[in-house]
């Protein structure tokens, strides 16, 4: 595993040091700080500047629909205090206070010890020592008891009362006191509100008054009692702050109305009126700085993603600094799109926005993986343009990778018109849904603009994709299948000039095109080349075998190095007429190099006969070059060499087609000229087999019919012919 890990970080680090030049790192960093730019709009302060006491200078309206933030937390607020009143009535958010109902206690015990002390100690009854403990205690007089009374427990009792007490042996006193002190108890553990205390008090005196006791002692407990119950409930914050939010929660928050107007021109703005403008937005603040750092990790990790991707998928894409300006641009483009989109102030615009952009032209270009990675990472993007909203997010994935799907096979411009329809279909489809599923009726209501979206997408494509193919020289689809119509005046040429030169191109990109498939290479881009490849014999079209017919050969009349010369100039003649006819560069790619460097071996070989002293230099019988740089270029080169040589088989059968077909491929593969082709043992092991059946199927034998047959099948033709004539 770490010797797996040092592997694939010492790849990264490879292609970061040498794959990459400092001019596409500065173009990656460009295309992220563009994007970023973009981006933080959203964190730069907004509105206009707006002070207490100011004159405005304009009508100064709500641009969205807002809560009203002044306004919602005073109705809260309202809520929560009609909540207290109406809580503070109901029995059922108090609960008992046994603090309360324990002070009570502790009175209760504290003045009948007092009263207790006005007692003479009963001296007859008891052990010696209770005697002795009886007589350290001091007795206190009824006014001194008095006194204490009011001092620590506020309360009096009358004189004769005091008496009475005093009166009283210890065990009848006790009695009186736990007696007196149940029914204080009893009365507390009851639940006594302020407007219930008058009803408990009078019903412990009615308690008293059932004890039978003394007329003193009944009225002395009766003091006691009313004085020591009071209410002993108390508010369990806890349900009242569950009711109190409860209340807030309920309260429908005010709104601010888009185009409402808050402030008049001419009125003067007021403490009031900030809040408001705060709320929609209208007024000044400053650089939202935890946005800010957001959004450029936001950037930095999707875009780190982004080239991770390509240079695992599309690797060729960093390498070349034109694919991945397209890329960069097609995204920055399409994100300002989608952030002028909602400068518009309606809500609805942004569903306007034509994102499957994205996918129809960057499939057209590069290719449906780079597409579909771009369509996601625009998607994130614009959820973030749109403060987060999931359904735009939605949108421009499901239209994109519909545009991708829609234009994956595309033949011609007017199906780029088809795939703009069902974008637009699937777009509506999709607002449909999204407003059912999340209750949005404003989205069923205005799905009318995804179907908008999508055709206005397909327009601009149509519109656009001749100009990026022109700034970023890139040959899309569309324009290889328009360049491979015969009626392109360089193909109506070689067909009319050089009609042998013609069929043989015919020939080579079917060979071609077969072989490019079979290795997963462009076969299309195959096709076109090979119908291109040799157009530069359009200025000596008799020079060349395959046109002459009827006429003798003009090279029997010259030396092998003219003839050389005329052979290996139709390459550079080729490129003199892509560029007259404005060919795309990777059509004039397979003119420059379907030879390579190869040698023009008939001439060589004659001219070396003519001169055996050894100065024909074979340099000058090679092909100018460049060697074969890419897979295509290399296959249409094979395809030519051995469209040639089989042409040149006596009785072709399939064995010698095979023998004749790998024969050319090796020599080939041995000269180095499919050195740079990138071009695998097993992709020349496959092109060959495509060769081969494409050939024994241009080969087929015919079924001989009999002479007898015939004869009778013309006969009958003539029979047929003149009685139709009669």
């Amino acid at each position: 595993m770490k010797r797996k890990n040092r592997k694939s970080w010492k790849k990264i680090r490879n292609f970061i040091t040498e794959k990459t030049s400092v001019r596409q790192w500065l173009l990656g960093l460009s295309i992220s700080v563009g994007i970023l730019a973009v981006l933080i709009f959203n964190a730069l302060p907004t509105g206009v500047s707006v002070e207490v006491g100011q004159v405005a200078k304009k009508d100064l309206a709500a641009p969205v629909t807002a809560v009203n933030t002044n306004e919602t937390a005073r109705l809260e607020e309202e809520a929560e205090r009609q909540v207290l009143l109406e809580v503070s009535k109901d029995p059922g958010y108090y609960d008992l206070n046994q603090s309360v109902i324990l002070e009570v206690e502790e009175d209760l015990t504290g003045i009948f010890n007092l009263l207790r002390l006005s007692i003479p100690q009963d001296t007859d009854v008891g052990e010696e020592d209770e005697g002795q403990e009886a007589a350290d205690v001091d007795l206190l007089s009824t006014s001194e008891v008095d006194r204490r009374l009011i001092r620590d427990w506020k309360i009096e009792i009358p004189e004769n009362v005091l008496q009475a007490v005093a009166a009283m042996n210890l065990q009848e006193f006790d009695q009186f006191a736990q007696g007196i002190t149940n029914l204080v108890l009893a009365a507390m553990e009851e639940r006594i509100s302020e407007d219930e205390l008058r009803d408990a008090r009078n019903s412990f005196e009615t308690s008293v008054e059932a004890k039978k006791l003394k007329s003193e002692l009944e009225q002395g407990a009766t003091i006691i009692g009313r004085h020591l119950i009071q209410p002993n409930l108390i508010l369990n914050t806890e349900k009242v702050n569950k009711a109190r939010q409860a209340a807030a929660e309920s309260v429908e928050p005010a709104l601010i109305m888009q185009g409402e107007v808050i402030v008049r021109k001419g009125d003067v703005v007021r403490e009031e009126h900030i809040g408001p403008l705060r709320d929609v937005g209208l007024i000044k603040t400053g650089l939202d700085y935890g946005l800010f750092v957001g959004l450029v990790l936001l950037v930095a990790s999707l875009m780190s993603i982004f080239g991770t991707f390509l240079y695992q998928n599309r690797p060729d894409i960093l390498k070349n600094e034109r694919l991945l300006a397209l890329v960069g641009s097609v995204l920055l483009v399409m994100l300002f799109l989608g952030k002028l989109f909602t400068m518009i102030g309606w809500a609805q615009a942004p569903y306007l926005n034509p994102s499957a952009l994205t996918g129809l032209l960057l499939t057209l270009l590069i290719g449906f993986k780079v597409a579909s990675m771009s369509t996601a990472v625009l998607a994130v993007f614009l959820v973030v343009i749109n403060d987060f909203s999931w359904s735009i997010g939605i949108m421009t994935l499901v239209s994109g990778f519909t545009a991708i799907l829609s234009v994956s096979k595309v033949s011609q411009r007017g199906d780029l018109m088809r795939a703009g329809f069902i974008i637009g279909g699937v777009n509506f489809l999709t607002m449909v849904t999204l407003g059912l599923v999340g209750k949005e009726n404003v989205l069923v209501l205005h799905s009318y603009l995804g179907l908008l979206s999508g055709v206005l997408a397909s327009i601009v494509a149509i519109g656009i994709l001749p100009y990026l193919e022109s700034v970023f020289k890139i040959t899309s689809a569309i324009r290889l299948l328009e360049l491979s119509n015969p009626n392109h005046p360089l193909l109506r040429r070689l067909m009319l000039e050089a009609p042998g030169t013609y069929h043989h191109s015919i020939l080579v990109g079917n060979l071609a095109e077969a072989a490019a498939e079979a290795i997963g290479a462009d076969g299309l881009l195959a096709r076109v080349g090979s119908h291109y490849h040799d157009i530069g014999k359009l200025k000596r079209p008799y020079f060349f075998v395959e046109n002459q017919v009827g006429i003798d050969n003009p090279h029997d009349k010259i030396a092998p190095s003219l003839s050389t010369l005329i052979i290996t100039s139709h390459v550079k003649d080729g490129i003199e007429l892509a560029q007259e006819f404005k060919l795309p560069r990777a059509v004039t790619q397979f003119i420059s190099e379907h030879h390579g460097t190869d040698l023009v071996r008939f001439f060589y070989h004659r001219a070396s006969e003519a001169n055996d002293d050894g100065s024909v230099k074979e340099k000058d019988y090679r092909y100018p070059g460049p060697k074969h740089q890419t897979r295509e270029v290399a296959i249409v080169s094979l395809a030519d060499a051995t469209e040639a040589a089989v042409r040149s088989l006596g009785k072709p059968n399939p064995g010698k087609i095979e023998g004749l077909v790998r024969k050319i491929i090796k020599d080939r593969l041995n000269s180095g000229e499919l050195d740079e082709s990138e071009l695998t043992f097993q992709d020349l092991d496959k092109i060959a087999s495509a060769f081969v059946k494409v050939i024994v199927g241009m080969f087929h034998s015919r079924v001989e019919y009999p002479e007898q047959i015939t004869k009778e099948e013309v006969e009958g033709k003539r029979t047929r012919n003149g009685g139709s004539s009669k």
